[in-house]
């Protein structure tokens, strides 16, 4: 740890690959890591693949932008509408993935306005690298937990 209190990157691995490892029964079908460790923050997944089984819905995804990374549990229940509308305002996705499709509705809309027009059940973490800014969002009526701890 350096003076900052920011942990190497080797050290930031093995406790984010750790920290994924602790949660593998939630997830049997793909898991992924992803670092930035010039921020001290690192993402691990989990997936059990309905909606996208194909590895277009591997997590942690990133945005077309690189801007942002994101960790999804849930569903969309209207990403298939949501991704017509990114398609109009001329930033469309043509992945099959909710995740996606939230993930470059946050990258063209902003947070707020991507999440209200989310209708679904879903906890997620999503890092700005622009801002070095980690945020945290679920669903209106709580049905995903979502859990942070700080030590």
């Amino acid at each position: 740890m350096d003076r900052t209190g920011v942990v190497g990157a080797s050290t930031l691995r093995a406790r984010t690959e750790a920290q994924g490892e602790s949660i593998r029964h939630r997830g049997p079908d793909d898991d992924g890591v992803w670092l930035a460790p010039e921020s001290g923050i690192g993402l691990a997944h989990r997936r059990l693949a309905i909606i996208d089984p194909t590895p277009i819905g591997r997590q942690p995804a990133v945005s077309r932008c690189g801007q942002f990374t994101i960790v999804f549990n849930g569903e969309i229940y209207n990403f298939q509408e949501i991704a017509r509308q990114l398609t109009a305002e001329g930033h469309g996705t043509e992945s099959s993935s909710d995740t996606i499709v939230l993930l470059e509705a946050i990258s063209f809309w902003g947070l707020r306005k991507a999440l209200e027009a989310c209708v679904g059940m879903f906890a997620l973490a999503v890092f700005d690298r622009g801002t070095r800014t980690l945020s945290l969002a679920r669903d209106r009526m709580g049905i995903k937990p979502l859990y942070w701890a700080r030590n």
